[in-house]
C-alpha cells in the first residue's frame, strides 16, 4: 500500500507534466492505486491546497469531469509574453522531419525537397545539435544525432518510419 505522500506526488507529478487535462481514470492509472474515491479525496485536498498556497497557478475541475493544472486565466497575457518559444522554427522542424525520415540524406536532395531556406535551416539544426553530417566529395550527407533521438524518444526508425507510414495512410475523416 503506497503511503499518501507517494499518491499525492504521483498525481501532482501527472497534472504537471500531461500539458493537458487529464479525466478521474487517467489520473487514478497514474496514482499507483485503484480507489477512486481516494484519488478524488486527494485531488480535492490538492486543489484546496493550489488555493490556499498559489496566487497564479490553480488545479482546476473542468466543465467535462477532466482535471487541469494550469496558469489562473488573468495570467494569461503573462504567459503568452514569457512562455519559452520553441527550440527550432517551424521550418527547421519540417526540414528535420525530411532529414530522420530519409537519412542519410544529401544536400542535393534536401535543397531539392525544401529549397533554399534548407541553408539557414540546417544552420539551426546543427546549432541545436539535432543533425550531424559528413561531407563526401562536395555533397554533405546529413543525419540525425543521439541527441535528437534523446529529445525526441526514438529508439527505433525503422518502427519510426512504419508508423509514420501507418498512419499517413489511413483516411482522414
Amino acid at each position: 500500500m503506497l503511503p499518501e505522500d507517494e499518491i499525492t506526488a504521483r498525481i501532482e507529478t501527472v497534472l504537471y507534466s500531461s500539458g493537458r487535462p487529464l479525466s478521474l481514470d487517467e489520473i487514478v492509472m497514474a496514482s499507483g492505486i485503484s480507489s477512486r474515491t481516494r484519488v478524488s479525496r486527494i485531488l480535492m485536498t490538492l486543489i484546496d491546497k493550489t488555493k490556499s498556497l498559489f496566487k497564479a497557478i490553480e488545479i482546476a475541475r473542468l466543465d467535462d469531469g477532466n482535471y487541469v493544472l494550469q496558469v489562473k486565466s488573468n495570467y494569461t497575457p503573462l504567459v503568452r509574453k514569457f512562455a519559452q518559444r520553441p527550440i527550432i522554427s517551424s521550418g527547421a522542424l519540417r526540414t528535420l522531419s525530411y532529414v530522420a525520415y530519409e537519412q542519410p540524406l544529401d544536400s542535393r536532395r534536401l535543397l531539392q525537397i525544401r529549397g533554399s531556406q534548407v541553408y539557414d535551416h540546417i544552420r539551426e539544426l546543427l546549432q541545436v545539435g539535432f543533425v550531424e553530417f559528413e561531407k563526401v566529395g562536395r555533397i554533405k550527407i546529413y543525419k540525425t544525432t543521439k541527441k535528437f533521438q534523446i529529445y525526441f524518444g526514438i529508439s527505433d526508425f525503422s518502427a519510426m518510419k512504419e508508423k509514420l507510414v501507418i498512419s499517413s495512410s489511413k483516411p482522414s475523416i
